[in-house]
């Protein structure tokens, strides 16, 4: 990814530093010095200052006082406890879901959803593409919902979550038949307003792609 100054600096500093850290280019546990970053981009430490705090709200780093900030570490024990607690935000956002939705909000839904079958049913599955159509069925139930605090929980998760997901590629990759019958249960349980079946698959499938990210990692 190529460096652009943009209109929101900082944020877009963030992200630079963010697809660096998912990817791996970052270290887990690896320092992240900010005069060397700022000379490296050409902006002032104070715009970097601003996106390490936004990393830290991501969980991609750790700014610890007098030794600056690292990329979070990230092993097995890690990953579960992150997706421990993403799994229940998850719970959480599909209980709210089956109570709120409207008819002018299904079609919306099904198309999102679609969109994460048909990446799976290439023939050739792009790992980032399939995760990224899963991100955005979540913003869709999100954008339903209308939880701001809900919301807000979320999206400093996803960047944490896509990390796992870009170390454990492989693994992810074999398991996208599991993917595939989770996205075709789940719209079934939340259109038909069964929060309790819509969390018990939450639950199985959040507890699946664990397993395979602490392989993965171990």
């Amino acid at each position: 990814m190529d460096f652009q100054v943009p209109n929101t600096l900082a944020e877009q500093i963030a992200n630079f530093l963010a697809e660096r850290i998912m990817t791996g280019q970052i270290r887990p546990g690896e320092r992240i010095q900010e005069a060397t970053l700022a000379s490296e981009l050409k902006v002032s430490r104070a715009s970097v200052k601003e996106a390490l705090y936004t990393l830290e709200r991501w969980h991609l780093v750790e700014i610890t006082p007098r030794k600056g900030a690292s990329a979070t570490k990230l092993n097995a024990e890690y990953a579960s406890e992150l997706y421990d607690v993403y799994m229940h935000l998850l719970m959480m956002l599909a209980s709210r879901l089956c109570e709120r939705w409207q008819e002018a909000d299904k079609d919306r839904l099904l198309v999102a959803v679609s969109q994460v079958v048909e990446r799976i049913r290439e023939p050739q599955p792009d790992i980032t593409r399939v995760v990224e159509a899963s991100f955005n069925v979540m913003e869709a139930c999100c954008q339903v919902v209308a939880n701001p605090y809900l919301t807000e929980a979320l999206s400093n998760f996803k960047p944490a979550v896509s990390r796992t997901y870009y170390l454990g590629a492989d693994r992810y990759r074999k398991g996208l038949a599991t993917t595939s019958t989770f996205f075709s249960e789940l719209p079934q349980a939340v259109l038909a307003r069964d929060a309790t079946k819509a969390t018990e698959l939450i639950r199985g499938f959040a507890e699946h792609q664990k397993n395979l990210i602490r392989q993965a990692l171990d």
